[in-house]
Parts: C-alpha cells; structure tokens; sequence
C-alpha cells in the first residue's frame, strides 16, 4: 500500500482568500462572519452569514470565462491554483491518467439555477442560457480543473451535503493509497449564499437568528441555535509519498485513515445514539493502526446546532473511550461559519496546519457551559501544543458520515 501525504493547500474563505491571511485568522481566532451584504435581509429572520470578502475572479477568469462560470466553480478553481502552486510542481512528469481530480459541492451552481430560473419566469425559455445547465451542475468544478491542468485521471464529485469534501479527500486518499494513481487534486466548494438558500434552510429551522455576529456561530455553547451559512472552497493536494519525496516536496501532514459511514436514521439530525460517527472515527483511525489513546484532536463537524454537538460529544465518547476526556475538541466553523461542501476540506486543511505547525485552533465565541457537551473543547482558546494524530469529522444532511484522520509526518 502506498503512503499519501499532503503537498499543497488553497483556500477561498471568509476569513481569507489565500493560506498566510486564512491560517492567521485561525491563529488569531478571528471570526469571519458579518451582517449580510449580499443582498437584502430586511424582511428575514437571519441577518448575519460568513461570506467571502474581496474575491477577485479575474486572477483565474477572463471577463468571457465569467460569464459562463457559476461562482462555487470560480472559488474552486481559485483555490486548487492556490494549492497547485503551494505544492511546487505541474505533474508534468507523471502520465496524466496518474493524476486524479475529485472536487465536490452539496450544492452546485444554486446562483446560477436563482437567476436563470428568473429569466425563465420574466422573459420565457429562450432567454435561458445556454450555459445554464453546465454552470448549475456539481461536478463542472472537478471538470473546470482538470481542463485548465491536463490531468485525465479519476474525475467525480462526490455530493453528500456537509460531508461532500471530507468524503472527496476521503476517496482521493483511497485512490492513491491503492495505487490507482499518483496524486490528486482534491477538496470542494460551495457559493450558494442567496435569500432563497436562507430561507430554505431557514424554514427547516437550521439557521442561527442571532443579531451579534460575535454571538451567531457559537459551538458547543448553550445558546448556540443553529448554524451561521457560508461559503467559498478548499482545495488540497494529495501525493504519494516517494513521489513527492522525490522531488523535495514540503509535506504538510501524513493521511492515514478514512472512515464512511452512514446513520440510516433522519434526513436531517444526526442519529441520537451516534452510532454512525463513531463508528466513522473507529474506522479512520483503525486503518491507520492506531488506538483511540494516539487522538490528539479532533476538528469537530461542530455546526452550532443544538441537536449536533450533543449528539457529536456523544459520538465522540463512545468511538474513544475513555480517551474522549483528555482529546483536545474544536469546531473551526467558529470562524469560518458552515461552509456546507466545501466545509471539510477547509477543516481537512486546518488539521494539516494544526500537525505541521505544533497548533491547536480554539473554539471561538464560547461563552455558556452546556453540561450536554462536556469534553475538552477547546473554549479558553488555542494552545501551540506538539501533536502527532488529528481527526476531522464531517456529518452530511442525509446521515452521510466521513472521518479524516491525519497523521504528523515525520519521515
């Protein structure tokens, strides 16, 4: 079996929309989420979401490119030029059918459905583009990026809500681990932030209606209310390890298990008895030959609900045992907000920075105990800690589970 390492990460964020300023807000524990400006929310019940701030597309797009790229494919292929560059090769010596690419989204081109749909209404079917169908699908961003790179090797998006890019890092992971390529481009991303979107997740009470950005996306918290809506992407890249020992590569972090699981229970709340994701973290770690004892950390799915972080903490005990009470917990969505499908490989991301630099990222915004969610979840704020195995949990709508679990790389 081969060995897969982490080589290079981008990232398009609220918080950030490159690695150094994304990763010093993490450091800094800084929030991204603000008063919608998008559009208006005056007659809404939720004000506040995380979105993107100064994305410029014209460093990847043309103004004609644009026009035929919904905006989730923009931030994906912004974020995978990040991670390509980050990594220091083109792969040009590998036989392009060695390198894969698999990029999801929960979502798809949601803007893009809003406004044609719109034209559909006002001004009949002719006046819908012809691009519209392209545009709105979930897999044209793996489509976009292996077009502009050349790579012809395995290209899907996996489509599971919240765990959509957990479970792509997953199955690239698996791809290369079994030797049937070399490297990947990997990861999701999400753009479907609109009064449409809000109010749909908002009639399905998942949304917070808090006033106070500060106070909005608060996990493991006892007023939390639900989870604060984001968006942008998180591409990484995957390498076998000789390859990129090879050629000198800066290795971030070791991936050394996946664990996929699935509740069977609620199309929307995590099963009560966390049977699912336990079973998802055991299985993770167990491939990688560890023990529930080797956890250090766990980046939590942690979205700010009130049904998720009780159930998660539940979860959480009983895939670690007695080990749950000294793991270090933390939910980053903190900061970033949920970013829906491109949520775990931006979670996936901060657990390979949190190995590499010795870090471990708080739990911002905590201010209420709750007695339901008791482990050690990170509330006093970070901690540069020497850690050596990190978990990172992703629970999709649907009760599709993923588990990460990443190792430091030490040769």
């Amino acid at each position: 079996m081969n060995r897969v390492v982490i080589t290079g990460v981008g990232v398009v964020s609220p918080i950030g929309n490159d690695m150094d300023t994304f990763w010093s807000n993490v450091k800094a524990g800084k929030h991204g989420i603000d008063f919608i400006q998008k559009f208006d929310v005056s007659d809404s019940e939720v004000k506040v979401a995380a979105e993107v701030k100064n994305f410029d597309p014209l460093k990847c797009f043309d103004k004609k490119e644009l026009r035929r790229t919904d905006l989730y494919t923009q931030y994906a292929v912004d974020a995978a030029t990040q991670a390509l560059k980050d990594c220091g090769t083109d792969f040009k010596d590998l036989d392009p059918f060695r390198v894969g690419v698999i990029v999801g989204s929960g979502i798809g081109g949601f803007s893009s459905t809003e406004e044609e749909h719109q034209k559909f209404l006002e001004k009949g079917g002719k006046r819908v583009s012809p691009f519209y169908i392209p545009m709105m699908i979930s897999n044209m961003a793996a489509g976009t990026i292996a077009i502009r790179t050349g790579f012809k090797g395995v290209n899907f998006a996996p489509v599971t809500a919240c765990a959509t890019s957990a479970h792509a890092v997953g199955e690239a992971f698996r791809n290369i681990k079994h030797g049937y390529i070399d490297a990947c481009v990997t990861g999701g991303s999400e753009a479907s932030l609109s009064a449409f979107a809000i109010a749909g997740f908002n009639n399905m009470k998942a949304l917070s209606h808090s006033n106070n950005p500060d106070r909005a996306s608060i996990p493991f918290d006892k007023e939390r209310d639900g989870f604060v809506m984001g968006e942008g992407s998180g591409i990484l890249i995957l390498e076998e390890l000789e390859h990129a020992k090879k050629r000198g590569a800066k290795i971030y972090a070791e991936i050394v298990g996946y664990g996929a699981t699935g509740d069977a229970y609620h199309m929307t709340s995590p099963d009560p008895e966390g049977e699912g994701s336990a079973r998802g973290m055991q299985l993770a770690f167990e491939e990688a030959g560890l023990t529930a004892a080797d956890v250090d950390y766990i980046n939590a799915h942690g979205t700010s609900t009130p049904l998720n972080e009780k159930y998660e903490t539940i979860a959480i005990k009983k895939a670690l045992g007695d080990a749950a009470k000294d793991v270090m917990v933390s939910s980053t969505k903190s900061l970033t907000g949920h970013l829906l499908g491109a949520a775990g490989a931006v979670e996936a991301i901060v657990c390979a920075k949190a190995l590499k630099e010795g870090f471990v990222p708080g739990t911002a915004g905590f201010q209420v105990f709750d007695e339901e969610c008791d482990l050690n979840n990170m509330t006093d704020g970070p901690v540069e800690k020497d850690i050596h195995v990190a978990l990172s949990n992703s629970l999709g709508f649907g009760g599709q589970n993923a588990t990460l679990c990443f190792k430091k790389y030490e040769g």
